[in-house]
């Protein structure tokens, strides 16, 4: 029997911010809709606070860009990983411990001829991102990244 992968939900997101917004988006806007012609404080009162909760619920969505680019993230590792060891014949985690993302996805645009001597530099001497883009020679522009 395959193992299942259990989905990941985030509690604050899922269960309490979510449903919430949700919840006053449609009070708001039910309310807004009862009083809706007049041009009393009320109406403007129920309309404002209907167009906030409505962009607050839009924003929430768009945390899944956040869960989008934490998945790139980790894809970026393992490509690094890979052409590591493709070009070096070695494993990327020995010196990968010493590295921080920022300098892995700089580390992302060597070639593959610096990329090893690179990455052990950069984990040696404890090397920035800027230090270590200021080393490539051959850059391997990454088009596809948002």
């Amino acid at each position: 029997m395959a193992a299942k992968n259990p989905v990941r939900y985030y509690p604050l997101h899922h269960f309490i911010l979510l449903p919430l917004t949700l919840v006053m988006v449609v009070y708001t806007i039910r309310r807004y809709v009862g009083v809706a012609g007049d041009d009393s404080e009320i109406s403007r009162l129920w309309f404002s606070l209907a167009a906030v909760t409505l962009l607050f619920f839009v924003a929430l969505g768009m945390m899944r860009q956040h869960y989008a680019l934490t998945l790139q993230n980790r894809l970026a590792r393992l490509e690094v990983r890979q052409r590591y060891f493709e070009v070096s014949g070695q494993r990327f985690a020995t010196i990968e411990k010493d590295l921080t993302l920022k300098q892995i996805l700089t580390l992302r645009l060597a070639g593959d001829l610096e990329l090893p001597a690179l990455a052990q530099a950069a984990a040696r001497e404890k090397l920035s991102p800027k230090d270590i883009q200021a080393r490539i020679n051959d850059f391997q522009f990454d088009h596809m990244r948002v």
